[in-house]
């Protein structure tokens, strides 16, 4: 075998192969290039062994922590994508506070001593909400995403614009930790417009971003997206071989450095499906594959973490309909949802061990705390109903989209004016329905299940009520873009339209009008209970035996959470504890359950297969 240090040249963890001292945010500016097969940094050569995380999925106190264990596996570079709908929750009004500095993230990569490969979109996948797309953005159906559409193309360029102006400033030409800049995402399983590619890759331009630029997709459609005058990096997963992947590659390009820019490890989970979990040893073979032909890599993901709140998508099959992600984004990756180390990673880190020096393996932080919460009631409680705004009334049904609404729920009531039974059916359920008319529950709708239809009874006066659940805008495929959320029209009731309809959306941004007080409450209603923590750490809260719906603690929302599993409960991360009372407010839309909580150092996941819930 050939000496390890002559395999991986140029890996050393030094100030003069990283181009900058750990801490040191403002060190001299530093080339990187490619140059034949290689990529080169000051002229030395660089071997690429990256790990993927998301700031938005990463509490901000523990950022430092997650960088410091990509670190200690003997990684050298961070791959982030950014949030388009992150940032820009309203037309225009940008945030990069908090959770969501991207450039904090980005400088503190650089801090730790790490290269960082930034991956703006504006199109990102990642099994995030819509995509990265705002919803508001994509209100019409007909607008059509990832294309020179001029109402896409504008929108997109002001995104990257405003973008560039956050870390732009950060590429490694100019002092910062940012070697190369990705154009749009995988775009060869979409579509196969170059010109639309390279439009994109202007807009980058203009956006302040002058170093490297690179594209990634499979080695099966490279042809379909990549831009060949770029560095092109190909995509694939634990069960395929590596040797074969690149195999495939070499039809396309024949010269150029070689890398696996996501090598999925793990994978995601939609609800009501089994728990993924990737085998160790095929994802060895292809690391050691890699590494023995000096093959640059990135760990999708490192760390998943969590999709809060809205964050997470859905995917669309043909066959299967639509399939909703879970919140947790643990994705049976290196480290945990809770971020701790898995077998994944000492088996990657023992493999390393025998190719990398032992400077490049840096001591791991200490562990957090994993908290164990004795089961608590949550005694207190307020209906949903004060939540529910004045009416706005339209004659057809509208999207949330077009109503200026971007996730939560959405009431649809219609009265009805004389008694009828029968047979109501909808278009569209999106993407899932509590049917009623006062205090009669006729059922529910699942989207996953393809259920529109439902019998209903009304008495004259009655008002028939749609509560609609939004779950997450597809994120990827060709319904990208055309999952606009709600009672999707038209209405009939025995073959006859229905029309008038009020709607009254629930965002769910604000709690603050709630009020609570001990009582028992029919149909959908807020849960509020408190428990006490004498040191710092997290948890996981146990949701078996609640419905469906969503989760605060002292205001943080944590996500969504469904009986039909696989995930039974939620991740309470250490900075959203305190010592002390903490608040927990559950919304579940069935009024019958567990009415009550506990914490534990683990996640719960099952497996049900496909139920109703």
């Amino acid at each position: 075998m050939m000496d390890r240090r002559q395999i991986l040249g140029g890996l050393a963890a030094s100030a003069v192969t990283l181009g900058f001292s750990a801490g040191d945010a403002s060190a001299a500016p530093s080339r990187f290039t490619i140059k034949d097969d290689q990529f080169l940094l000051d002229g030395q050569p660089l071997h690429l062994m990256a790990g993927e995380m998301h700031y938005p999925r990463i509490p901000r106190e523990l950022w430092r922590d997650r960088l410091r264990k990509l670190k200690a596996l003997g990684l050298n570079t961070l791959s982030t994508y950014t949030f388009w709908s992150a940032h820009e929750k309203k037309p225009g009004v940008y945030d990069f506070s908090g959770n969501l500095d991207v450039a904090a993230w980005v400088k503190m990569a650089q801090e730790e001593g790490l290269h960082v490969l930034l991956r703006p979109g504006p199109y990102a996948c990642a099994e995030w909400d819509n995509g990265g797309y705002p919803a508001w953005f994509l209100n019409d159906p007909d607008i059509r995403p990832r294309s020179l559409d001029p109402r896409y193309m504008g929108p997109s360029g002001q995104w990257l614009k405003r973008l560039g102006q956050e870390v732009a400033h950060l590429e490694i030409d100019k002092g910062g930790p940012v070697l190369m800049t990705q154009i749009e995402n995988e775009y060869g399983s979409y579509g196969n417009d170059l010109n639309y590619m390279r439009a994109v890759r202007d807009q980058v331009r203009a956006a302040g971003f002058s170093g490297q630029l690179y594209t990634v997709d499979g080695a099966a459609v490279i042809e379909n997206g990549a831009l060949p005058e770029l560095f092109n990096g190909i995509n694939f997963g634990t069960y395929d071989k590596a040797e074969g992947e690149f195999a495939r590659y070499a039809k396309f390009k024949t010269k150029g450095p070689r890398m696996c820019t996501e090598l999925w490890g793990g994978w995601f989970d939609h609800f009501g499906e089994v728990h993924s979990n990737m085998e160790i040893s095929p994802l060895m073979e292809s690391l050691k594959w890699m590494l023995d032909n000096r093959i640059s890599f990135s760990f999708y993901m490192l760390h998943g973490g969590t999709s809060f709140a809205f964050d997470a998508g859905a995917n669309f099959h043909k066959t299967h309909g639509y399939q909703p992600d879970i919140s947790s984004y643990d994705y049976d990756a290196m480290l945990d949802e809770a971020g701790r180390v898995t077998p994944k990673y000492e088996a990657a880190r023992e493999l390393f061990r025998r190719y990398l020096p032992p400077e490049r393996f840096t001591a791991l932080p200490e562990p957090e705390k994993a908290l164990k919460i004795e089961r608590f009631a949550l005694r207190e409680t307020a209906p949903l109903s004060q939540l529910y705004p004045k009416g706005t009334s339209h004659p057809q049904p509208k999207t949330f989209e077009q109503m200026g609404q971007n996730h939560g729920l959405m009431l649809y009531r219609h009265a009805a004016k004389t008694a009828v039974s029968g047979h109501l059916k909808m278009a569209d359920v999106r993407d899932y329905a509590l049917v009623s008319a006062g205090q009669t529950r006729f059922g529910t709708l699942d989207r996953r299940l393809k259920e529109t239809e439902i019998e209903v009874s009304l008495k004259a006066g009655d008002t028939l009520d749609l509560l609609i659940d939004a779950m997450g805008h597809v994120n990827y495929g060709d319904q990208i873009g055309k999952d606009q959320k709600g009672l999707i029209g038209p209405v009939t009731l025995n073959g006859k339209p229905l029309t008038g309809w009020t709607h009254q959306g629930v965002p769910l941004d604000d709690l603050s009008v709630l009020r609570f007080k001990r009582q028992r409450v029919n149909g959908p209603a807020f849960y509020r209970g408190t428990f006490e923590t004498s040191e710092a750490g997290f948890t996981f809260l146990d949701l078996r035996g609640w419905g469906k719906g969503y989760v605060w603690v002292n205001g943080h929302n944590l996500g969504r959470y469904w009986s039909v599993g696989p995930q039974r409960a939620v991740f309470v991360p250490a900075p959203y504890l305190k010592r002390g009372v903490n608040e927990v407010v559950v919304l579940d839309l069935h009024d019958q359950g567990e009415r009550s909580l506990a914490g534990s150092g683990s996640q719960i996941w099952d497996l049900p297969g496909l139920v109703k819930g």
